[in-house]
């Protein structure tokens, strides 16, 4: 017995509170022309995000003028990059120089990760949202990072003799998601350090995931502790009461 068709009213309210692909629809045994081409400009929308250079020109403009510092990891170029996963966790040794103790406290690392797209689209944004809910906070300049992993923010964060690093880096894009930005804080940065000892918000991107004024909130929540109790990750749970903090694929360090 054949199953019944899904309603068109039920199906759009669905599509309406989504972005999974759902109720597609058939064509004999293939999928509607609409919905094929629809699939595959997602994923070419997804490849070319992983492909995106991380364009750095004017970003201290949209932070408001502040200092930023450019740097770049070990990995010599994208394709290294992207097939050498340990080398966008060191920096290059050509940098090393750049970054000094500040005697400040906390650092935002930018990086471009594997979107550089979910960077250049939501960075500036969020680190404006975040400066204006860190009054009293001792900030280090910006430092901005090609061809980054998650850890790479572990020896910036070192070398600039911080308490608290937060790295905003590009996640690997999804389907649905090609421009999805994630927040990592870990305290006392160092080389070494576990993923365990870190704290994550992801999915940053409105309209479809987590806005700026909630991610920034929920982002302070955790410095604010972190700075209290002297730790981030696992024994450092998310109790901010910030609502609508979702999951998206995540960049694996």
């Amino acid at each position: 017995m054949a199953e019944p068709p899904v309603r068109p009213d039920f199906a759009a309210r669905l599509r309406a509170v989504t972005q999974a692909r759902i109720a597609l629809g058939r064509v004999g045994q293939a999928l509607p022309t609409a919905a094929l081409l629809d699939f595959q400009l997602a994923h070419a929308r997804a490849r070319d995000a992983v492909g995106a250079a991380f364009d750095i020109q004017g970003f201290s403009a949209e932070i408001g003028g502040r200092a930023v510092i450019d740097v770049s990891s070990r990995a010599p170029d994208h394709a290294t990059y992207l097939q050498r996963p340990d080398l966008g966790r060191r920096l290059a040794e050509a940098d090393v120089g750049k970054l000094a103790a500040t005697g400040d406290e906390v650092a935002f690392i930018v990086g471009d990760g594997l979107s550089a797209t979910a960077v250049e689209a939501h960075a500036a944004p969020l680190l404006l949202a975040l400066f204006e809910r860190l009054p009293g906070w001792r900030i280090a300049p910006v430092v901005l990072a090609r061809h980054a992993r998650v850890a790479l923010g572990d020896e910036i964060g070192a070398a600039l003799g911080i308490d608290l690093a937060v790295m905003l880096i590009g996640e690997r894009p999804g389907l649905s998601a090609p421009d999805s930005l994630g927040a990592y804080l870990t305290w006392q940065p160092r080389p070494g350090r576990l993923d365990s000892e870190r704290n994550c918000i992801s999915n940053i991107r409105p309209p479809h995931g987590l806005g700026y004024a909630q991610a920034a909130d929920s982002i302070v929540w955790l410095m604010t502790q972190a700075r209290l109790r002297r730790l981030t990750g696992v024994a450092l749970k998310d109790e901010s009461g910030v609502k609508g903090k979702g999951g998206s694929d995540r960049l694996l360090p």
